[in-house]
């Protein structure tokens, strides 16, 4: 089995220095990497987190809102109808972040980016490092826009430490920087083990209703359904045992739900909570990594497996490498929808002697994995950082193609600062 991550350090926890976090993934998304990372990273610092600006025909504004752990989640509002942290959008968010550190007396912060997009906002902030967490490959069809490739090689140019989604990821990158770190997803074993389930919550009745009345065997996957997962083969699994129930739970990005294939047995769930996804798991008997096997699957690293492995549920998976290489003596690998089948039959059958030891291989790999030694280990790369920071080039790099010029806050000095506006966090809403 291939490891890529190192030992869990014992830390103390002095007075949060500023963490000043760009994402490209919406903190009320999918609970994924950034949310298990930052969630447990604000023990040691002041998390704030910036999101990739929403339109609104209003003066340009952050709407604040304060989440789990006390991290401030920082929504721009801006008139640019353009996606992401585009150039287009600079001119007004660097007013809007410089305000915010200045009325909030932040300094030299430590900055976080999940994408290289958001490389301009960096140089203003005079920060002591630089972390780009690289979750996904920038050559991939699925996010590669033109210039990206140029900025993320600034970026890993910059950054005082890269950290990389998974072991495949991982090797791509190796060579590129002297600080490059491994640190493949992890588990909140406590979240999803099905002995702290309650019964009586919510959550606990929009799973009972979604699969009331639904036969067994039931199949299930949680996560984003874009192009990596292969409707085609969850279709076909559902077509060559009818009386087996598939629930796909998760939003659809990317493709049109219209197109999505339609079967009696097979149910398109949509996104749910975090906190429903283990009592939706706990109505299914095989949990299933149904990946296309595509250029956008290359480098993926599934981390809904050690999910499925803490709710105790036996796994089906398409050979995306990650997978193979980390997870194969827990979790059936199979080729198309005949492998799946036939693996999927075998579980179903399995002697309780055998699943007993296969749990316990299970359950030694979740206990290895968790979310809160992957925080540790960041952050104590983090605290050897001095509190002086860098001198950062004033220009980074060159705009992406077809965008306006980059403009830097000494290049303009009509910008003006705007408020902050503090509003309550919304409750997420329950899509079926």
């Amino acid at each position: 089995m291939q490891t890529c991550t190192p030992d869990r350090p014992s830390l103390s926890r002095p007075a949060r220095p500023p963490l000043i976090v760009f994402s490209h993934v919406r903190w009320s998304f999918v609970h994924q990497r950034p949310q298990h990372l930052l969630t447990r990273l604000a023990a040691w610092f002041d998390v704030h987190v910036v999101e990739e600006p929403v339109f609104a025909d209003a003066e340009p504004a952050l709407m604040s809102a304060t989440h789990q752990n006390g991290v401030e989640v920082l929504t721009p509002r801006t008139k640019e109808f353009a996606s992401g942290f585009h150039d287009s959008q600079l001119a007004a968010l660097r007013p809007l972040i410089a305000d915010f550190m200045a009325s909030r007396g932040l300094q030299e912060p430590l900055v976080w980016l999940t994408t290289p997009l958001a490389l301009p906002l960096v140089a203003d902030l005079e920060p002591r490092a630089v972390v780009y967490d690289c979750m996904d490959d920038v050559a991939s069809p699925r996010v590669a826009l033109p210039g990206l490739a140029a900025r993320d090689k600034a970026l890993m140019a910059l950054a005082d430490i890269v950290l990389t989604g998974g072991p495949s990821l991982h090797e791509s990158r190796q060579g590129q920087h002297s600080n490059l770190h491994c640190l493949p997803g992890a588990v909140d074993a406590a979240h999803f083990a099905p002995e702290h389930l309650d019964g009586d919550d919510v959550e606990s009745s929009v799973a009972a209703e979604l699969h009331r009345g639904m036969p067994r065997p039931r199949l299930g996957f949680f996560g984003v359904v874009d192009e990596r997962l292969d409707a085609e083969l969850v279709a076909a699994i559902a077509d060559r045992r009818p009386g087996w129930q598939v629930v796909i739970v998760g939003p659809v990005v990317g493709r049109d739900p219209a197109a999505l294939p339609r079967r009696p047995n097979l149910r398109w769930a949509g996104l749910q909570r975090h906190e429903a996804l283990p009592h939706l798991m706990s109505h299914w008997d095989v949990c299933l990594l149904p990946f296309a096997r595509s250029e956008a699957t290359r480098l993926l690293h599934p981390s809904q497996t050690l999910e499925y492995l803490a709710g105790g549920k036996p796994v089906v998976g398409t050979p995306v490498p990650d997978l193979v290489s980390l997870h194969a003596d827990v979790v059936r690998i199979a080729e198309d929808a005949d492998g799946f089948v036939a693996a999927i039959d075998d579980l179903l059958a399995e002697p309780a002697p055998a699943r007993a030891e296969w749990r316990a291989r299970a359950r030694a790999l979740v206990d290895a994995r968790s979310w809160d030694r992957n925080a540790d280990i960041v952050a104590a790369m983090l605290l050897e950082f001095a509190p002086s920071a860098p001198a950062l080039p004033t220009v980074l790099h060159e705009p992406l193609a077809g965008s306006t010029p980059l403009v830097t806050t000494q290049d303009d000095p009509a910008a003006i600062a705007l408020p902050v506006e503090r509003v309550e966090h919304p409750a997420p809403s329950l899509p079926m």
